[in-house]
């Protein structure tokens, strides 16, 4: 693997570890099985793309796809809490629904490059830019998972009957919980869009699988249950799983293509979920 490939990785790893949060919030805080995310990470990139497009600020062009993936998590908390649709399928039906909005956001066109467009990267360092961004991330989330509001949408995820008896509203929690979540996606596909130089209506494709493989093998790598040791988990197992894609397809050994990608995907994701976990430790 070349010292180019390799940085490749860490910036890819970087940019999908803000995914693995998003899920992380949604999966393990929550105890809620999103899967909106493969759409909202879609919108998150079409709805920087297109202001940038516009002439917007890049920065202020993350802030609206923040804000579009919060809409999207808000979309899946109402079908779930008010249509009374399961939460598993509320989310299948958000991000199937997202596909076409997605294409509405980018005026129809199923891709749009941003070749000539200003980005965050645009005269930057790409890896030193996705650092300040990714701890910045990693901070906040963090810290807001040690407040008091943190704590309560926390039981919500443990014990639900527990956090009623204690005052907590579950459906305002859920809500919140899950804007946060496809808000932090989107924003990853904004940055990933603006990262690439591109946005294609389908490449949200596969996003919950490679986020929760990075949850899983930071998991297996980081035991701790610290809010702060989890969410840095994220960024380890992001990065980890970004090298070992990119050494199997760069092997010479295993003679595998770019066309090969989901099929390693799921066989190393199949293969995190046997690994023996170390005892988990609450510091």
């Amino acid at each position: 693997m070349s010292a180019a490939e390799l940085l490749l990785s860490l910036e890819l790893g970087l940019i999908y570890a803000i995914v693995a949060i998003g899920i992380y919030y949604a999966f393990r805080v929550i105890d809620f099985p999103d899967l909106t995310c493969d759409g909202s990470f879609v919108l998150g990139a079409a709805a920087s793309s297109v202001a940038l497009k516009y002439g917007c600020n890049p920065y202020f062009a993350l802030i609206l796809a923040v804000g579009a993936g919060g809409i999207a998590g808000l979309g899946t908390a109402f079908i779930n809490l008010y249509l009374r649709v399961t939460n598993l399928l509320s989310g299948i039906l958000m991000a199937f629904m997202l596909y076409s909005i997605n294409l509405k956001v980018m005026n129809g066109i199923p891709n749009l490059t941003l070749i000539d467009e200003v980005t965050i990267f645009t005269n930057h360092n790409p890896l030193l830019i996705l650092s300040l961004v990714g701890g910045a991330v990693w901070f906040v989330a963090s810290y807001l998972l040690c407040t008091n509001f943190g704590l309560a949408l926390r039981s919500v995820g443990q014990n639900k009957t527990l956090s009623v008896n204690n005052g907590v509203n579950i459906k305002s929690m859920t809500i919140i919980a899950l804007a946060l979540s496809n808000g932090l996606i989107a924003l990853s596909g904004a940055i990933f869009s603006q990262h690439q130089g591109f946005v294609d209506v389908s490449q949200g494709l596969g996003t919950i699988i490679v986020g929760l493989a990075a949850i899983l093998l930071g998991e297996k790598l980081i035991p701790w249950r610290s809010p702060w040791y989890a969410l840095l988990a994220c960024f380890v197992g992001s990065f980890v799983y970004r090298l070992l894609v990119s050494w199997a397809l760069h092997s010479e050994a295993l003679g595998l293509d770019t066309q090969d990608l989901n099929l390693i995907t799921g066989i190393m994701f199949i293969a995190i979920m046997f690994m023996p976990r170390k005892k988990a430790c609450l510091n």
